[in-house]
């Protein structure tokens, strides 16, 4: 029995109740079963003789007994207690608890997925680092979990869009040409310019395609370099993103702002709301009005847009694409956005609270990593990734609050032993494997599966253990906090290395394989579905041999 259909019992039974008893009782607008924190207390619990108490005209633990007398008689349910103040302890037969095995079998990748953010359309911008170098150390957390989120997220049941947004206009983009001109040409890079072997390694591809470019230095051609430049370390960074198992839906342009007008009518827009003033030249925005600590520039007073004007543009034009829900990844550096980001929705007329979300992430340290031999003054991603392993390093990032500092001990990452979370949890779907493979060879048969000889106290918390996978994910989703499945994944790991000690599921000396073996490979097979599928929500691979 999924807690879904326990949910359907126990509603089931709140209108058998409410017709036998002469009154009109409405049921709870979320009906809630959750574990037990002491497992003697059954299987589950629900609270709602308390929510709805009130309303019935009845004591909570009134209302609870009689809902127990009821549920007492249903398919699948062995025992219900009332405990305290009206709490309802519910305990399933072996048989019901059982089936939930074959359930998720039959469900595969499927199982765990929901409807809890169906309706929502998200919009996920993460990363979007500057293409004028290698994707960095700071840019690593925000890689993975805003991978990781934009996954739970459409687990959940949301209309989810992964978005990079390609700093590709501004000053910075005319330093990073003149870098690449100057190797071209053989020269130091300029003052304040970019340093690093990659700039040598993008003038000297540019330089082969195209030799007589490092022969000229008019406008024309730094307009040519800047473009074959910003291709190629774009390039660079999805090649990196793509090793890294991140993958993006839409790479946005700033210039196209600039190039579509988007800016000057994102002002017009604003104006029209009664936000826009102009003062001593400039253009400002009324940012104040909705909790910025100042006013902000959208054009300055000689007619140059700010970074300020693009990102009100940015937003209008996710507004306009449809996405009711535009969340941004930041860095820690980046606490000053926040107040000015959701200023710019409720001057679009947005709801700060409902239409935008800003989630800032801490700074990581690695003991141990190394200035990257391209870059120079950086540790690059592509670098951590072939150091420490994608595995290891991508559910490192999302198994700790995005809030939290981190430091990464790489001793432990690559350490085959259960202090490597990562290792630990991708053993039990490999020892899960493994044992398939064994039964089958030993001539058990799934087909004969029986659900009621799982009846041992190992199984029944395994069981347990596999019924919260699908509330784990919608919380993970709804509080954006992919940890939540890492987190679960090491108890599920645990709960399933107690049962591989406990019950064998081949055959002991000349014992002959039977349905409780069966039984037992399903459950096993169970287990390493939702490990698998836990996994694939972080972009962690789920390894069959180890």
């Amino acid at each position: 029995m999924t807690p879904e259909e326990l949910k359907a019992a126990i509603a089931a039974a709140l209108d058998a109740y409410s017709t036998s008893s002469g009154r009109e009782i409405a049921p709870p607008a979320a009906l809630v079963v959750e574990r037990p924190k002491n497992r003697d207390h059954g299987d589950w619990s629900s609270n709602i003789a308390l929510q709805i108490a009130k309303s019935a005209g009845l004591p909570p633990r009134e209302l609870a007994e009689g809902l127990a007398a009821v549920l007492r008689e249903s398919a699948g349910i062995d025992a219900v207690d009332v405990a305290g103040p009206g709490f309802l302890n519910i305990t399933l037969s072996a048989a019901a608890a059982g089936a939930l095995a074959a359930d998720i079998v039959a469900a595969g990748p499927e199982y765990g997925r929901g409807d809890a953010m169906a309706g929502h359309v998200v919009n996920m911008e993460f990363v979007s680092a500057n293409p004028t170098g290698p994707l960095h150390l700071g840019h690593t957390r925000w890689a993975a979990l805003g991978d990781a989120i934009a996954r739970v997220l459409t687990a959940a049941g949301a209309d989810v869009t992964s978005e990079y947004y390609v700093n590709d206009a501004g000053s910075q983009m005319n330093v990073f040409a003149d870098s690449v001109i100057a190797r071209m040409k053989g020269r130091d890079v300029p003052e304040g310019g970019y340093p690093g072997q990659y700039i040598a390694d993008i003038a000297e591809a540019i330089a082969e395609d195209q030799p007589a470019l490092a022969d000229s230095c008019d406008d024309a051609t730094r307009d040519e370099v800047r473009h074959r430049a910003y291709t190629l370390q774009l390039q660079d960074i999805k090649d990196t993103l793509t090793e890294f198992d991140v993958h993006f839906d839409v790479w946005f342009s700033e210039s196209s702002l600039h190039d579509s007008g988007a800016l000057a009518s994102a002002v017009e827009r604003l104006r029209e709301q009664g936000h826009v003033y102009d003062e001593n030249g400039a253009v400002w925005l009324r940012t104040t009005d909705f909790g910025d600590d100042k006013d902000r520039v959208l054009i300055r007073s000689d007619g140059a847009p700010t970074y300020f004007a693009a990102d009100a543009a940015y937003y209008l034009d996710k507004k306009d694409r449809g996405f009711t829900e535009k969340v941004y990844l930041l860095g820690a550096d980046h606490h000053g956005y926040v107040g000015r980001l959701k200023a710019i929705a409720a001057a679009a007329g947005d709801d700060p609270k409902v239409n935008i979300e800003v989630l800032i992430g801490q700074l990581i340290n690695v003991n141990g990593a190394k200035l990257s031999k391209r870059a120079g003054n950086i540790i690059e991603l592509r670098d951590l990734v072939r150091w420490l392993g994608r595995d290891a390093l991508r559910y490192s990032l999302a198994r700790i609050p995005a809030d939290s500092p981190l430091t990464l001990d790489p001793e432990v990452l690559r350490s085959a032993s259960n202090d490597n979370p990562v290792y630990y949890v991708q053993y039990a779907h490999a020892r899960a494997c493994g044992v398939e493979r064994n039964a089958l060879a030993a001539g058990v048969d799934a087909s004969l599966f029986d659900a009621s000889t799982l009846s041992h106290a190992a199984e029944a918390a395994l069981l347990a253990g596999l019924a919260d996978f699908p509330r784990v994910v919608a919380q993970a989703a709804q509080l954006r906090e992919p940890h939540r499945i890492a987190r679960y994944l090491e108890a599920l790991a645990g709960l399933f290395h107690k049962w591989y000690d406990s019950c064998r599921v081949t055959p002991f000396g000349d014992e002959q394989p039977g349905a409780v073996h069966g039984s037992r490979l399903v459950l096993d097979r169970a287990t390493a579905q939702v490990l698998s599928n836990g996994l694939e929500l972080l972009g962690v691979s789920a390894p069959e041999r180890m």
